[in-house]
């Protein structure tokens, strides 16, 4: 059984994977936990993940801090809010079918978005909770 950080993940990618508006936003599957070098603007990429123990006395947990990240070079802060507000359609309080385990919620905790010291590129930062059990 995978680890429930590592399957929440998977599922994570598949539903931002198959969500066509957020693609077309992206310009096609540009969603990214290793990118590659050159990669075409805009993408998404997974950043930081933190898992807590969310157990209870008779009930095993694992309560999850999930960070997606928005790159975009476009003039503004637009297109890095769409894009954040797709990725926010797509996961808050979905469903989400986990490989041994089972998603409790997935809640939307913040978006933020921000010109990187290059002062060309805008990153947006979105982050979620989740808690899961095992299944």
């Amino acid at each position: 059984m995978p680890s429930s950080s590592w399957a929440l993940q998977q599922s994570v990618f598949a539903r931002l994977s198959a969500d066509a508006t957020l693609l077309g936003l992206l310009g096609g599957a540009r969603i990214y936990d290793d990118v590659p070098q050159a990669a075409d603007f805009p993408y998404l990429t997974f950043g930081q993940s933190t898992v807590r123990d969310w157990s209870t006395a008779t009930e095993a947990g694992d309560e999850h801090i999930l960070t997606l990240h928005v790159w975009s070079q476009a003039k503004g802060r637009r297109e890095a809010h769409e894009i954040m507000g797709a990725v926010r359609t797509a996961l808050h309080d979905q469903g989400l079918s986990l490989a041994g385990h089972r998603l409790v919620n997935m809640r939307h905790e913040f978006s933020e978005a921000r010109r990187d010291p290059d002062g060309e590129t805008y990153h947006g930062i979105v982050r979620y909770r989740a808690v899961t059990e095992p299944a």
